[in-house]
């Protein structure tokens, strides 16, 4: 339903079950029955409000869907909104979009329209369109032309402002944008650890797919600069689970920088995961360090033989997730082998072999005076010749708890400084076993991701920590890892038309300019009566360029390729058969002089340039760059040995000219720089 004319009525405060299921809507079963160009302006006034358009903005209109979250009408007030921005480009301030230029598909002539999806964090809607006035303060709506309470009229300039920065906000839980002829990029999703009371991650991007499939969204990308605890999670997540954290909808490579391929990401991920923890212990002499002391530490909790880097970083993430998962993190039963009974008998030792060891342990501790802690790597030390290691570390593990005397038993904890576990004897009365994990917190854990984390998988400062024989092949790993930002899931959204549309003819179809042969726009799919004639295929090939493309607003078909002077009232059937997906192309030209649309072939903008860099590159990838002053090729600053800091003008010696010059470098994001930047996205929870 579409409300124009007057404001929308005041929301309930309470959810009720008349709302969709932000969690389940809309239905995982449902897919596109057409295009996007088409399906989604049908999808929004099935299940949108519009507010009444602004007069000073009209190219800026806001849909809004309002839902609740999980449960039913008693389960309380927790509801989400999402706004619909409807830009018309043509009165855009940013008439090019950069994720297009970075992502590979800068070819592609400039859309007519493009819609923002976005969830604000504080649960508010853009659609509200409250702004404070200059004059007084006071909330104004934007359908109003001045303030109520001091008459200050509202400018174009003011709300035009206020506007565009409502979009470039980057606390939006979530932010995507999808052009009219159906490719998208997710530009920001930020979840618990970004703001959000209710919705994690997960939820965000299960939202978002299957509103993907429904609207026959044909590709989306995503640049990944995610952050996880504070890491880079493209990092940490590729080395736990082989794959960036967005493969888990369908995300692949889309592209690397620097021009690293597929091949060599994919080998750069294993080659850094499966590095052997067994390099960080040979050390020969040297005295070991907090690194050595963890390494052993999470092998002794692990029933599992933690071999590789990737098995010491599932470990500790899976019991960060089971702790958050189960609000604790005492209990770690998907993790670790419960033993109870006769089970303490090991396969390599008999009751008596433990019994020894943890009476030596505790005759350590009792020897302590007072209230002093004792270290698990000085308890380690202090009975080391009394069993083998594997065997002192299961007998550390079970040690809390144990009764050392009468009214006595052991204590365990984490050091609130350092992270180590710390034992004592402690009055008491008799405890059951209880594991040291229980003596973790979630700040604990966090504390020692990080500390591993930038051991062994920072390239800058795993120099520190990682064997020389094995440091280079690390380094260089991680860092083509860190350059991999782009990822990109093809929907094919044409699988699903054939479902939909069973008696029509469904045909891929692509123009070709006689005036203008090197625009080049992905092909359109149109949708025909199994009767459609000649004629009906080139009215509706024209209309649906028209509705896309700004170049081709007067595009006319006027005849199929491979069929020259086939009549117009011959159906389409008896050229290519009934078969569907058929692709067809039409040859035609734009009427009239173009009215100044020339500036709208492509998403790159009208600047010609050459992107010629040593590592490979050929395209724009979003990494710094600058141009040598004589051949006036772009390259890489890291590549030319610049560091990517800010610069002004340096001198060096052009790898493709061999020239000497002056090399003009700009910061990312500059309109000077081919760099697009390609938009900020974050990820939490």
């Amino acid at each position: 339903m579409v409300v124009n004319g007057r404001p929308l009525k005041r929301m309930k405060t309470r959810v009720t079950a008349d709302l969709n299921d932000f969690l389940t809507f809309p239905s995982g079963e449902r897919t596109a029955a057409g295009p996007f160009r088409a399906t989604v302006r049908e999808f929004l006034l099935r299940h949108a409000l519009m507010p009444p358009p602004s007069s000073l903005i009209p190219y800026l209109l806001t849909w809004q869907m309002l839902f609740r979250v999980g449960g039913d009408e008693d389960s309380g007030d927790v509801s989400v909104c999402l706004d619909v921005v409807e830009e018309d480009v043509v009165r855009s301030r940013s008439v090019y979009c950069e994720q297009c230029r970075v992502v590979g598909w800068s070819g592609n002539p400039v859309c007519g329209k493009r819609y923002h999806f976005i969830i604000k964090a504080d649960g508010a809607s853009i659609g509200g369109y409250n702004k404070p006035c200059a004059g007084c303060g006071a909330f104004v709506h934007l359908s109003d032309s001045r303030c109520k309470s001091c008459n200050h009229v509202l400018t174009t300039e003011d709300v035009e402002d206020w506007m565009y920065n409502q979009l470039d906000d980057n606390s939006h839980l979530l932010h995507a944008v999808v052009h009219t002829n159906g490719y998208g990029h997710i530009l920001r999703v930020n979840g618990r650890e970004g703001g959000s009371q209710v919705l994690s991650g997960r939820h965000i991007m299960d939202f978002w797919d299957r509103l993907c499939k429904v609207l026959g969204v044909r590709q989306v990308s995503v640049m990944d600069v995610s952050k996880k605890h504070g890491l880079e999670f493209r990092l940490l997540h590729s080395v736990v689970k082989g794959h960036p954290w967005y493969a888990d909808w369908g995300y692949e490579f889309g592209g690397g920088s620097y021009g690293i391929t597929h091949e060599a990401y994919n080998n750069a991920i294993e080659n850094l995961a499966n590095t052997p923890l067994s390099f960080l212990s040979s050390q020969g002499r040297k005295p070991r360090t907090h690194l050595h002391d963890l390494l052993d530490f999470y092998r002794s909790m692990s029933d599992q033989e933690l071999v590789t880097v990737r098995d010491l970083f599932q470990f500790i993430t899976n019991l960060l997730h089971d702790g958050d998962k189960s609000g604790t993190l005492g209990d770690y039963g998907t993790v670790r082998k419960v033993k109870s009974g006769d089970s303490r008998v090991l396969c390599a030792w008999n009751m008596s072999d433990v019994v020894r060891v943890e009476e030596a342990m505790l005759k350590v501790l009792k020897a302590v005076s007072g209230s002093s802690w004792v270290s698990w790597r000085s308890l380690r030390g202090a009975v080391c010749r009394v069993g083998q290691p594997e065997l002192l570390d299961y007998c550390l593990k079970e040690l809390k708890g144990k009764q050392a005397a009468v009214g006595m038993v052991v204590n365990a904890r984490s050091n609130p400084d350092s992270g180590a576990l710390e034992y004592r004897i402690e009055p008491g009365g008799h405890t059951n076993n209880c594991s040291i994990a229980s003596s973790l917190s979630e700040n604990n854990l966090i504390r020692d991701l990080k500390y591993l984390y930038e051991a062994l998988l920072h390239p800058q400062f795993m120099v520190n920590h990682i064997p020389f024989t094995k440091r280079d092949a690390a380094v260089d790993s991680a860092i083509k890892i860190l350059d991999c930002k782009h990822f990109v899931k093809n929907y094919h959204p044409e699988n699903s038309f054939t479902k939909s549309n069973p008696d029509s003819l469904i045909l891929s179809c692509k123009p070709e300019l006689i005036e203008e042969p090197n625009i080049n726009p992905p092909p359109e799919h149109i949708i025909l009566p199994v009767n459609a004639t000649v004629g009906d295929l080139k009215a509706e090939a024209s209309k649906a360029f028209q509705e896309v493309y700004l170049i081709f607003r007067r595009f006319q078909a006027e005849e199929l390729v491979g069929y020259r002077g086939v009549d117009e009232s011959t159906q389409i059937k008896l050229l290519i058969g009934s078969k569907n997906e058929t692709v067809v192309n039409v040859v035609g030209k734009c009427l009239g002089k173009g009215g100044g649309l020339s500036r709208f072939r492509m998403e790159r903008g009208e600047e010609t340039w050459t992107l010629d860099c040593c590592c490979g590159a050929k395209d724009d990838d979003g990494e710094r760059m600058l141009a040598c002053d004589m051949c006036g090729v772009w390259q890489h600053t890291r590549c030319v040995g610049i560091p990517d800091t800010s610069l002004e003008t340096v001198n060096f010696v052009c790898c493709n000219c061999d020239g000497s010059g002056d090399m003009v470098a700009d910061g990312v994001g500059d309109v000077e720089d081919v760099v697009g930047g390609g938009g900020l996205m974050c990820f939490s929870g």
